[in-house]
């Protein structure tokens, strides 16, 4: 059963990519027909007949561009080409099959073609490596595969295009470099074709994440050399040498610190562009040392003879500088200050926020970001609560301010927060966000803020039945409801609710959640207001609190923040609290009542991504704790309508750091002991 369904899928791929699977099946029947699958095609006397290369055109065998391509050098090839080939088959898949294989036939012959010209016209130059290689021939369709790579490449969506770009050019470049067979030039024209037709590397005008992303990766591969030259002789264009001398604990110690310097330049710090620069100058004084010692040998003026391996000092000189005129001209991505204000000075304190809210309004969770724990960005009049966590700035909500100013606080925080070397995200914003972002970010629905209309609001109909035998119940057994502040309860109402809170807590195992989910401490502020209820014995059997929903000149509704019960009293206290409020607010000429988005509990579709497979392991582990999706359906009773709240990213990369940063934003007083009893494997990157 097994083995008919995999073969009914690779049928069904072999259908969708008729090209790619046709040149699969060509190979390895070539490969069984000439015994290349288990024996190396240069050693059979098929090899000078069917190989392409300079020396085969001036022979007349005009036919090995073709025949060339469907052998395979080396049995261990077959493999990395065929896994090589995905990028074929994702160039078919978007762009069909006569496209792919019209890059592939015509990458494949160019590439070939295009080198053998290359070394015939450098073959003139007393050069030992192009006269070598204009001598040697090859097989395989690794030239073809790499165009289809690179075209495939050009398809993806930024900016994972703009990387992959880099990374593969950097691949091609050190690997010619430093090793430079006849395979790996045409797999740099191969490149270099690519780039020709459809022109989609375009590092100009990038943004500052993507220019030090770039040097990164740069810088990371000239690390690498280090390692491979120790591994491995040379056979550049610029001459051959052996392996490098010296101990592993010398590789390991440069590569260390290249890594930390490439980090820093991941990060935008000055101090690591500093030092790449001075070590880039360094090296174009060596090149222009070694040119001049170049020079005076081949003109005579130093008698004797010099036996000098300068290979691998001139190409690694080659590379740095090419990485230091980059960096050079970037030089303004790496002015990072982490801890620096990310808004205009001064910055804002909490009574200026609630200044700006009560002024201009904002929206249902807008007063969390009076919490403590908020850092504040002010744009103008606009301001951005959020957090630092993890390397991310983590903002809450949608932006405070006059509301046509809001679109420009939102990409001016991005372009601060990405300048001082962290991730911008935005958690529980609304569309009015996503629509100021700049191109590109990716967003995902995070919770369904739960909103009740109060005008006219009658617990009348089938609909309203559980709220409404609620109501009637707690009137026959005499409960009480009271709407006040904490402050003005007396000193026995407010152990009793401390007491049902810790209980609460005591229960969970974990402790009380933050961010967007409060406290006895916040709600003993002034302006919040929390509603009781109390049985005929003078007993709290329940609270809420409900946070105040600001609108132009005044309070317009209320958000629900805690939610707690004591064990044993009224069984239905928590519809009780939430109608009787309900009609005082409507009574009070209040415009709306939120319920709050229930956190982790919206259901995502199954290819919702990988920030949707976070949020469904974080409920799945925290549900038997908090008991979010319970609490999304039990808000159902109230029959509310839903506004979308996103979670709003740069794109996937940042998905590990804004994990990590919103476990920590909701548990910032969690132990590893408690995350690790809780199942919780918490990814805490380095800051």
């Amino acid at each position: 059963m097994g083995e008919r369904l995999t073969f009914r899928r690779v049928a069904a791929v072999a259908r969708r990519l008729p090209a790619t699977a046709a040149l699969v099946v060509i190979l390895l029947a070539v490969g069984v027909a000439s015994a290349g699958l288990w024996s190396p095609v240069a050693a059979s006397s098929l090899h000078d007949t069917v190989a392409y290369g300079l020396p085969a055109l001036e022979a007349g065998r005009w036919w090995t561009p073709l025949t060339g391509t469907v052998f395979v050098s080396v049995p261990w090839l077959y493999p990395v080409l065929i896994v090589g080939l995905a990028g074929m088959g994702y160039l078919e898949f978007r762009r069909g099959s006569r496209v792919a294989a019209a890059y592939f036939v015509g990458g494949q012959l160019g590439a070939v073609l295009l080198a053998s010209a290359a070394l015939w016209a450098a073959a003139f130059l007393p050069w030992p490596w192009a006269q070598e290689q204009a001598t040697a021939l090859d097989v395989g369709p690794s030239p073809g595969i790499v165009v289809c790579l690179a075209a495939a490449i050009s398809l993806l969506p930024s900016p994972w295009r703009l990387r992959a770009w880099t990374v593969l050019v950097a691949v091609v470049s050190v690997v010619f470099l430093y090793w430079g067979s006849l395979n790996d030039l045409e797999h740099v024209l191969a490149v270099a074709l690519v780039l020709g037709v459809d022109r989609s590397l375009r590092p100009q005008g990038v943004s500052v994440r993507e220019q030090r992303l770039i040097a990164f990766v740069v810088v990371c591969a000239l690390g690498a050399i280090d390692i491979l030259t120790y591994l491995s002789p040379t056979t550049g264009p610029f001459g051959t040498s052996a392996p490098v001398s010296g101990s592993w604990v010398d590789v390991a110690v440069n590569t260390l610190v290249v890594l930390v310097v490439a980090t820093g330049l991941r990060r935008g710090r000055r101090w690591a562009w500093v030092l790449l620069v001075i070590y880039g100058a360094l090296n174009a004084l060596l090149l222009v040392l070694l040119g001049v010692i170049v020079l005076a040998i081949g003109l005579g003026g130093i008698e004797g003879t010099i036996d000098l391996d300068l290979s691998i000092t001139f190409a690694s000189s080659v590379t740095w500088v090419v990485a230091s005129v980059y960096l050079i001209l970037v030089r303004g991505a790496f002015r990072a200050r982490p801890r620096a204000a990310l808004g205009d000075t001064p910055t804002p304190d909490v009574e200026a926020v609630k200044t700006e809210l009560r002024a201009t309004g904002g929206g249902t969770l807008s007063w969390m970001t009076t919490w403590e724990g908020m850092s504040y960005a002010r744009f103008g009049r606009g301001i951005v609560a959020f957090q630092r966590r993890s390397g991310v700035a983590l903002a809450l909500g949608d932006p405070l301010g006059p509301v046509d100013t809001r679109a420009d606080t939102v990409r001016s925080f991005v372009e601060r927060a990405e300048n001082a070397g962290l991730a911008p995200c935005f958690f529980s914003a609304g569309d009015a966000t996503r629509q100021a972002l700049p191109p590109g970010w990716r967003s995902i629905v995070v919770a369904d803020d739960t909103i009740v209309d109060l005008p006219g609001l009658q617990f009348t109909g089938k609909a309203w039945g559980a709220v409404r035998t609620s109501l009637n119940r707690a009137e026959r057994e005499g409960m009480t409801f009271r709407l006040s502040r904490l402050a003005d309860e007396t000193w026995g109402v407010r152990q009793q609710l401390r007491a049902i809170s810790e209980s609460w807590v005591g229960d969970k195992g974990l402790p009380e959640m933050g961010f967007t989910l409060g406290t006895l401490q916040e709600a003993g502020d002034p302006e919040v207001r929390v509603a009781l209820a109390i049985s005929p014995a003078g007993d709290v059997d329940g609270f809420l609190s409900w946070l105040p929903i600001y609108g132009e000149g005044g309070v317009r509704g209320w958000t629900l923040d805690l939610m707690r019960r004591r064990d044993g009293g009224f069984g239905p206290v928590m519809e009780y609290l939430i109608g009787s409020s309900a009609k005082a607010f409507s009574e009070e000429g209040a415009e709306v009542m939120s319920l709050s988005g229930a956190p982790l509990a919206h259901e995502y579709p199954e290819d919702a991504g990988a920030i949707a497979d976070l949020q469904k392991r974080l409920s799945e582990i925290l549900e038997p704790v908090y008991g979010f999706s319970s609490l999304h359906r039990f808000k159902q009773k109230f029959h509310p309508r839903y506004e979308t709240m996103y979670l709003l990213f740069r794109d996937e990369a940042d998905l590990t750091r804004i994990g990590a940063a919103l476990t920590r934003a909701f548990l910032p007083h969690a132990t590893l002991r408690q995350f690790a009893a809780a199942g919780l494997d918490l990814v805490r990157p380095e800051r």
